[in-house]
């Protein structure tokens, strides 16, 4: 099975990235994380980028705030699926991270999630890696149910209320 690989471009993003650490974990998906800077540690960033591949990874995600370089540098050297992970920062909110996520160049393609959208990263990852997995993909739909069922509980719960004004 291939392995997601979660890459932070400080160690202070740790907290932001968890709600994925505990996804992957919940599916049964490997995974590694590292701390790799695009400023840095450019070298680093390419060197894993280019040996992802030989190394298991299936799907990247890289979570950076502020300049949030971090997901197109390593895109620019890797053909493997790389989802950017804007880290909501005290500058301005994360929208400085999501803006420089999402506007990549021509060729050169990320796909992002909202601002601190770890668990959401994590789901799209097992997305992916679900298109060759059977087992994932079983893992995902079982997610979705659940989900489901949780809204409709709500809605009747919602509906008992209403009754009873």
């Amino acid at each position: 099975m291939k392995k997601v690989a979660i890459l932070m471009g400080s160690d202070s993003d740790f907290p932001a990235v968890s709600d994925a650490l505990k996804q992957l974990k919940a599916f049964d998906i490997p995974f590694e994380a590292h701390v790799i800077s695009a400023h840095r540690t450019p070298y680093d960033a390419e060197q894993f980028a280019k040996n992802a591949r030989d190394n298991g990874i299936g799907v990247i995600i890289a979570a950076a705030g502020k300049a949030a370089h971090l997901a197109g540098v390593v895109a620019a050297y890797t053909t493997l699926p790389v989802i950017g992970l804007p880290i909501k920062s005290s500058t301005m909110d994360g929208l400085d991270s999501l803006l420089s996520i999402v506007q990549m160049p021509s060729g050169v393609p990320v796909a992002t999630v909202a601002i601190a959208g770890a668990q959401n990263a994590a789901l799209l990852a097992a997305q992916i890696l679900g298109v060759h997995d059977a087992d994932i993909a079983d893992k995902l739909s079982a997610f979705k149910a659940d989900m489901a069922e949780k809204i409709r509980s709500k809605d009747k719960d919602l509906q008992k209320m209403i009754t009873e004004l």
